[in-house]
């Protein structure tokens, strides 16, 4: 904006000194003032950029992170400095949601814009709420990503991490618009078994690179160290092109015990989870330096979140498997613990410093954000859930949420909505999973209404107080239903996932 400004008052005195000459030239002058000053302003905005060039994109993805699992958002026995840097030099969201409480279905959502339940990655049969391996399902590749139309503008595109939107080779991440892969093809805890629900034996976890596994079993304590140096060689090797670099994490995980590398285990007043989440902060700070040494950060994006909330401590004298407080609930459920996660904005320049929205924004806004940042269009032959929240991100003025309504499936079920403030748990004559209920609760639920602005920790159910609001939920609930589906009900707007006949495992050849 400075540079633009200077070239302004610049071509602002040429017009004033032709003013002083001839009439005639005078009007020329304006004209072509008049038309530098559009380019000008027309340009380096509608791409995104203050120097014109699209900007680079980094979406860090972490795995199973509370919303009080960071300085940023409450943690006081876990050190994170860098995220703490990245609040105090970018913009925090305090409304920030996935779509799901579990993996897959999160990740799709991320990568296509919609719903789960519209590209039909929330559940099925075999694997049930996540893809596990030799699954014969995966993201279906046409289905178009977040790579995919970044790829199209030109951008060098790169999957560092766990993916888990399918093993098979049509499903990967090289067949979904990233050039390159490096990492496990699903989650952590996946290991070599025999899997009881169809006696399908598991093979070592990989670790993959492009489509070919280069060990077996990966040392998961390297995860974390492998992958940023990945990311930082990525990042130098393509700082003359635009980068969008994914970046999905595979800790703190899923396992009882997260993994650290021997430089962070044991440091952490936390434990083992403590542990692997100071190693992701030191990670992020590894990329936001090499973005500073580069001189990148002037026009790059960097968002880093989690993929959904901690599934917390399952049993008296468990081990810590981190918080949601202040949020109600834990992972793997509708809870708000599950679904709000933490999220972080960091753009020198662009985002302003030390700044908080707390407006409802989702992992479905980055496929449009990203796409109009890059100055791309958004494909209209399909249906996207949503929205470009590049006002949010800027902070501008007046910017609110693009939500009327955002839903909350288990799986194939639908059981909450929230519209502005309110979050209702709709009354179900049976479900499985609901956060306000015993674990292995199976029934009949009730309605439940909670303010989850003014009421946090969803403590206060106003349901018999607000008659109105609860009708008006509903009303937005059953348009949810015709369009996404709810259990037998199919979805007039649901698409189909991906399939193939006759899965293998991803197996090391020639170890």
């Amino acid at each position: 904006m400075k540079r633009l400004i200077s070239d302004l008052v610049i071509i602002q005195r040429c017009i004033g000194e032709c003013r002083a000459r001839t009439n005639r030239i005078c009007v020329w002058s304006n004209i072509f003032g008049l038309l530098v000053c559009l380019l000008l302003l027309g340009t380096p905005l509608l791409r995104g950029a203050g120097e014109g060039k699209p900007p680079n994109i980094i979406f860090v993805f972490v795995d199973n992170l509370g919303y009080g699992d960071i300085e940023p958002f409450g943690a006081t026995s876990i050190r994170t400095p860098q995220l703490s840097r990245m609040a105090a030099e970018g913009r925090k969201f305090t409304h920030f949601y996935v779509t799901a409480g579990v993996c897959t279905p999160s990740r799709a959502s991320a990568m296509t814009g919609c719903y789960a339940q519209r590209v039909g990655m929330h559940f099925n049969e075999r694997d049930q709420h996540v893809l596990r391996p030799i699954s014969p399902y995966g993201l279906n590749p046409d289905e178009i990503t977040i790579a995919e139309i970044l790829k199209e503008q030109g951008y060098a595109t790169a999957c560092i991490g766990k993916w888990h939107l399918g093993d098979q080779p049509p499903f990967l991440p090289t067949r979904q618009g990233f050039d390159s892969y490096f990492g496990i093809p699903y989650s952590d805890d996946m290991t070599a078994r025999v899997w009881d629900q169809d006696g399908s034996t598991w093979p070592p976890l990989p670790l993959m690179e492009n489509e070919n596994v280069i060990e077996a079993p990966v040392d998961r304590d390297f995860l974390t160290k492998r992958y940023t140096e990945r990311a930082l060689e990525f990042i130098e090797s393509n700082q003359s092109r635009p980068f969008f670099l994914y970046m999905p994490q595979a800790m703190p995980g899923s396992t009882r015990a997260p993994y650290a590398s021997p430089a962070f285990r044991g440091k952490s007043e936390a434990g083992p989870w403590g542990d692997s989440v100071e190693e992701l902060d030191w990670s992020v700070g590894e990329i936001l330096d090499k973005l500073v040494e580069l001189g990148l950060q002037g026009n790059t994006l960097v968002l880093w979140t989690s993929d959904n909330g901690s599934p917390m401590v399952t049993s008296p004298g468990g081990p810590y498997r981190g918080t949601n407080a202040p949020l109600y609930g834990q992972g793997y459920t509708t809870a708000e613990g599950a679904f709000r996660v933490p999220a972080l904005f960091w753009w020198p320049g662009r985002v302003e410093d030390g700044t908080i929205c707390s407006e409802l924004a989702t992992t479905m806004d980055l496929l449009p954000t990203f796409a109009r940042l890059a100055g791309a269009e958004l494909p209209k032959d399909r249906v996207l859930d949503g929205h470009d929240i590049r006002s949010l991100i800027f902070g501008e003025k007046g910017a609110k949420t693009p939500y009327e309504a955002f839903f909350y499936y288990n799986r194939d079920q639908l059981q909450a909505v929230r519209s502005g403030p309110w979050k209702l748990f709709l009354p179900l004559s049976e479900s499985v999973r609901h956060p306000r209920y015993p674990r292995r609760y199976v029934g009949p639920t009730e309605a439940f209404l909670f303010n989850v602005v003014d009421d946090i920790g969803c403590t206060n159910n106003v349901v018999q107080e607000h008659p109105e609001i609860v009708a008006r939920l509903e009303v937005l609930a059953e348009q949810a239903r015709t369009d996404l589906g709810d259990l037998d009900l199919s979805g007039s707007g649901q698409r189909q996932r991906g399939h193939v006949e006759n899965p293998v495992p991803q197996l090391l050849v020639n170890p």
